[in-house]
């Protein structure tokens, strides 16, 4: 699937690469989280669960989230996407107040 609007370095170019690297710094933090589990023991399992769930609906939406950036430029009606907006910073609030659980509790 090509752009479909007429400059390729335009924002869905840079929002997907963005994206991307956020998909991969949630694969890593998973893996520094699965060094906690000797010491935390098993709830740390809970907070990579989250960081691959999330990474993964990342990378599951790409593809749409781009084609609607392309097309909202070529329509000049491009909008910003609240929803994702709310739904990475709860991620992040998550993963955060996990983690304090996960030391405290377990």
């Amino acid at each position: 699937m090509g752009p479909k609007h007429q400059d390729p370095g335009l924002q869905p170019e840079r929002t997907v690469m963005s994206w991307g690297r956020t998909t991969l710094s949630l694969s890593v933090a998973s893996l520094v989280f699965l060094r906690w589990l000797p010491h935390y023991g098993v709830g740390v399992l809970l907070m990579v669960a989250l960081a691959l769930l999330v990474g993964g609906s990342i990378y599951g939406t790409q593809r749409y989230r781009y084609a609607r950036s392309s097309l909202g430029i070529s329509a000049e009606q491009l909008h910003a996407d609240v929803l994702a907006i709310f739904a990475m910073s709860g991620s992040v609030l998550g993963l955060g107040v996990l983690g304090i659980l996960v030391v405290l509790v377990f």
